[in-house]
């Protein structure tokens, strides 16, 4: 069944669609943009620890959020009902921004017959006892694999969201969204130490791609590793030194650091660290970044965004110099620019943003061992625990959940409690090796901005950095 005709079920069995069209007809004349946004969602989520079901939940939600757009200034409003009374009283609460302003509507999304993903609903694929049995038959075989399991915890989560997107102009886009996610933690203890490794995986497709045998043994394997890792790791050395990043999940810390502050919103308004600088450079030579929603079946990957504009693939910086920013349609406009298909919001009850879908640093020149020949002493960070940025500045402060010491070239001591401390604008500059090896993440990462959480994917080669500074908890 095709996206139009499963959201005519879902989203018009109470509400007339021509009436809808009207109150959209209504609430936009004169305003510059705006859309109706409706929306169906399905998630459920199961956790297992202590060898037993801790947590299930299933929640289904439905609801519209209309919005008018004049110039900068935007009126919004939502419903947690699909009716014709809610619609009207939305329409009359909307229309007020145009109040005092004339306008033409903007340009319509263009069309797209990209599919990226399946429409189906992942979640009754499986029944909730089949689940329930996946998450213990994991939970055994983690404990089975290491006398020294002190404790498992598996998550399993899924949903599907359906969307209606309903312009003025009568352009009217429909989208079908799946997402699953698998996570698995594993405690290990020995001579009386405690220490934890995790992995995670998804993105939009089946329930089959992370609960396949192959897939969570993979995933319990790759626990195994970093807790084990972890039961062997020194403190970290502090101090400022050459730090090499791990390909894929590291670009986490790209995302944060620097990508939020390619969004149009901070730039626009003059609050990021690098509004007023297209056409300069930003990064050390052979850098290039970009933003690209149209990987199928990737986490952050989507058809449309959440305005109806299809998703693209952005180039922000490239071979060291800024050459664009991610945008919705309103930024877009006030800046002279294009939409990007960054468009993106949590849920029918918030407004769209510029977002990052999937942002990546594109391969460089140099194997990854060259890289790590290249350095005498130095750390080198596999995975990213959490991390803060401050947006107008550029700082940041990352926590590494597995790293090590590189010594003569060579990857010798694991080390724990490693922080990197710099300023992302400072730290593209002092990019000094690229890799030939970028990877994506495993599908686990949720951005936040402004209260509202979408799923993102990240990725990067391995990446020298030259005087980064590194806080460490050794003595």
């Amino acid at each position: 069944m095709s996206a139009i005709a499963t959201t005519d079920r879902l989203f018009f069995d109470s509400l007339d669609r021509r009436a809808a069209e009207r109150a959209v007809l209504r609430a936009l004349a004169g305003a510059e943009d705006g859309e109706l946004f409706l929306e169906y969602r399905e998630s459920e989520a199961i956790g297992l620890e202590d060898g037993r079901i801790k947590s299930a939940s299933f929640d289904a939600s439905r609801g519209f959020g209309l919005r008018a757009v004049s110039g900068e200034a935007t009126a919004y409003a939502h419903a947690g009902e699909i009716t014709e009374a809610a619609l009207a009283r939305a329409a009359e609460a909307v229309a007020a921004v145009r109040s005092g302003h004339g306008g033409s509507m903007a340009v319509a999304p263009r069309a797209t017959n990209a599919r990226l993903y399946s429409p189906d609903n992942p979640l009754p694929a499986l029944s909730f006892e089949a689940k329930t049995r996946l998450l213990a038959e994991i939970d055994a075989h983690a404990r089975a694999s290491d006398p020294h399991v002190a404790q498992v915890i598996v998550s399993l989560a899924g949903e599907w969201q359906a969307v209606r997107i309903l312009r003025a102009d009568g352009t009217n886009v429909a989208d079908l969204r799946p997402l699953v996610r698998l996570g698995v933690t594993v405690v290990l203890e020995k001579d009386g130490r405690r220490e934890s490794g995790a992995y995670g995986m998804g993105g939009r497709t089946f329930y089959d791609a992370v609960l396949s045998e192959a897939a969570w043994r993979a995933a319990v394997a790759e626990a195994l590793r970093q807790a084990r890792v972890n039961l062997e790791a020194r403190p970290a050395p502090a101090g400022e030194m050459e730090v090499v990043l791990g390909p894929g999940w590291p670009g986490i810390l790209l995302h944060e650091a620097v990508g939020h502050g390619l969004e149009g919103d901070f730039n626009r308004k003059g609050t990021s660290a690098f509004a007023g600088l297209v056409g300069q450079r930003i990064a050390a030579p052979g850098v290039t970044v970009v933003d690209d929603g149209t990987i199928p079946g990737r986490r952050g990957s989507l058809t449309v965004d959440d305005e109806g504009t299809p998703t693209g693939r952005t180039t922000l910086i490239e071979d060291g110099i800024l050459v664009g920013f991610l945008q919705d349609r309103q930024n877009a406009r006030l800046m002279g620019a294009a939409p990007t298909g960054n468009g993106r919001r949590q849920s029918y009850a918030h407004a769209p943003m510029p977002r990052m879908t999937n942002t990546i640093m594109l391969s460089g020149a140099h194997a990854p061992a060259e890289i790590l020949a290249s350095v005498k002493r130095g750390l080198y960070a596999v995975n990213f625990g959490g991390g803060q940025v401050d947006i107008t500045s550029g700082k940041f402060v990352f926590s590494a959940s597995e790293a090590y010491l590189i010594e003569d070239g060579r990857i010798t001591a694991p080390v724990k409690g490693a922080t990197l401390i710099g300023n992302g604008p400072d730290a593209l500059t002092r990019v000094s090796m690229i890799g030939s090896d970028s990877a994506l993440d495993p599908g686990i990462g949720t951005c936040g901005k402004n209260g509202q959480g979408v799923p993102v994917g990240v990725g990067q080669p391995t990446l020298k950095i030259a005087g980064l500074t590194v806080g460490g908890t050794a003595v």
